[in-house]
């Protein structure tokens, strides 16, 4: 049985690879070996975890006060 994942939970993969980040064999098949070039150029968008959240809203909750 499959589980359904969350919205939530999908945000934050998708912003989880934004990163100014690449490994390097990614680079060296890219621009092949003679070339010396930083991994954040591969990378297209940056977001920095540490400044930046994400506002994603929590999930609702049943109001225990409600009974």
């Amino acid at each position: 049985m499959a589980l359904r994942r969350t919205r939530k939970k999908i945000l934050l993969e998708v912003h989880n690879r934004r990163t100014k980040w690449a490994p390097v064999w990614a680079v060296l098949k890219k621009y092949g070996r003679g070339k010396r070039v930083h991994p954040s150029s591969m990378t297209r968008l940056r977001r920095s975890w540490r400044q930046t959240k994400l506002k994603i809203k929590p999930r609702k909750t049943a109001k225990s006060h409600l009974g």
